[in-house]
Parts: structure tokens; sequence; C-alpha cells
């Protein structure tokens, strides 16, 4: 998401007009193609998952999907794309490494959109604004590269340089499709199709939909607490599934904070388990917004 060209050297300018055309009627890449493929075959697995019913493989799949979606917002979101805190590099790898199994990309295809999407809050240049539908907003996005790249090559498209120089995260983008893979295969070897369809379609489909919700119903349905110049809105409950995530208006208006669930009734699983890396010693530099910041941005003081 980070090359303002096509493989033929044209501008995004050439590649998208101004008004986006209709979905069908565009050009698609084979990133495009490739996560077309992959959503899609997810959640024909999930399909058939009644078919190939297994207590054991959908046990695998609700952890798996636990267990992805809190590493997706630990590192991807928390400590890659905000930096709200710092891990040793012995740790952050690894568990970057682990977030790719959520099936979201890899880490500088995903801090990058998410740093737009903050740069760019429903403006026409925000990658997935539900005021383009909600669908849009939900999953369309996903499926149109270049039109991604059009709205954000108004400005430097490296925001992920901090990534990129180093090794390890050029290393997971250039061999992403071999690692996930691999655990699919290994998925098949261990349990069948059990474990194909009741653990890996219906947990990869439960992780995506409530990734997307954030994106899609959280700037829609829900309270704002703070006063941000976007559609953010915490939505209550959802705050479980996302892990933390949906308090979504709270973390618009402080991004940098390790927190989102800021009142202490407002669960938030990612902020517990940093909480715990702080008190072993493990994560350091945790962001927090100050009293004075949380004032000057209350909508009821």
């Amino acid at each position: 998401m980070c090359n303002p060209t096509r493989d033929d050297g044209s501008s995004q300018s050439d590649m998208v007009p101004k008004e986006k055309r209709p979905y069908f009627q565009r050009y698609w890449s084979w990133a495009d193609v490739a996560r077309a493929v992959t959503v899609t075959t997810v959640h024909f697995l999930c399909l058939m998952a009644p078919f190939n019913y297994k207590w054991e493989a959908l046990r695998f799949g609700l952890i798996l999907v636990a267990v992805t979606n809190l590493l997706i917002t630990f590192s991807n979101h928390r400590n890659l794309a905000h930096r709200s805190f710092k891990l040793p590099k012995w740790l952050e790898y690894p568990i970057a490494y682990a977030a790719v199994f959520a099936l979201q990309g890899d880490p500088l295809d995903w801090v990058s959109i998410h740093r737009f999407h903050h740069k760019f809050t429903d403006s026409d240049r925000d990658p997935h604004s539900p005021k383009e539908g909600f669908l849009f907003g939900h999953v369309m996005w996903i499926f149109d590269t270049h039109y991604i790249k059009y709205k954000v090559t108004v400005v430097d498209v490296n925001n992920v340089t901090d990534l990129k120089n180093q090794w390890f995260y050029r290393f997971l983008r250039k061999t992403i499709g071999f690692h996930v893979l691999m655990f699919w295969t290994v998925l098949y070897l261990y349990g069948g199709l059990p474990y194909l369809t009741c653990g890996g379609g219906i947990g990869s489909v439960l992780g995506y939909h409530v990734t997307w919700l954030v994106n899609s119903a959280c700037h829609i349905w829900g309270s704002r607490s703070w006063k941000t110049k976007d559609t953010s809105r915490n939505v209550w409950w959802l705050s479980i599934l996302t892990m933390g995530e949906s308090w979504h208006n709270n973390h618009h208006a402080f991004e940098s904070s390790a927190r989102q669930g800021l009142k202490w009734w407002q669960i938030d699983i990612t902020w517990y388990l940093i909480r715990l890396f702080e008190v072993l010693g493990l994560a350091t530099d945790v962001k927090l917004p100050s009293e004075v910041q949380k004032q000057e941005l209350a909508l009821v003081r």
C-alpha cells in the first residue's frame, strides 16, 4: 500500500478517476484478487462448518479468533501504528509475526492504512470511511488497492518508514503468503476438514467481521464522550469481542493512548495485557492521556 505507482509507471490519477467507477468496472490488482480469494475462501469454509462439525475444532476456532484479534490490537495497532508503548525487539517481532495469522495482511500494509485513516478520518481521503457506504467502510475498501492509493497520493505515502527500516518487517512483507499457507496446511494435516472449517473458517470469519465493525459500526452507532472532528463512537457491546477497540471515540480523542477503555467499567482486554507487560518490565514508555488533556476534550465537564 506504499507504492504510489503501478507496475507500468502510470500515476494514481491515471488509474482512478475523480469519481470512483462502478465496483466491477475498474482495475483489479493482484493484491485485490489475492485478498478477495482469501476472504471468499474463509467464508466458504465457515459455511461448510456445520457439515464437518467437531466440538474440539470449534473450540480451537474460538481460541484462534480470541488470540489473533488480541495480537492484532496489541501489536499492529497500539504498539506499531501508534507507538503507545515499547517492547524489546526479541518480544515485538514474535508477537507481530503471530498476528499475521489473523489474515489481515502484513504489518507494513496494516499500519500504513491505519495511519492514513487517522490522518484523514471521515474525509474523502480516508481509506475506509463508512461515509462512502456502510459496506465500503466495512469490507469493500480492502479489494480496491488502487482507489485507496489514489486517495492518499496527495501526501507522502511512505508513512511507515520506521517499520520499513527494520529487516524483519520487510522480510515478513515479502514472505507473508508462505507463512499463511503453511499455517493452513498444518491445520489441515492436524485436524482435517473439521479444523479447516470449524476452526480456521469460523475463527477467521469472526475475526474479520469483529475488526471490520470497528471501521464501520464504530463510526455510525454509539455514544461520544470527547470533542473529536470525526464521527467516531464508543460501542460498549463490542468491547469484549474487539478486545477494547470499540471504545473508538476514546481512541480518536487520544490516539497514542495505550488504554482505550478510559473508565474503570470500559472493558479493554488489550490494555490489561499491556499493563501486565508493564508490570513485568517488558512494556516501557506506556502512553496515557493526562487529566488536562481529558478536560480539554471532554464533552461534559
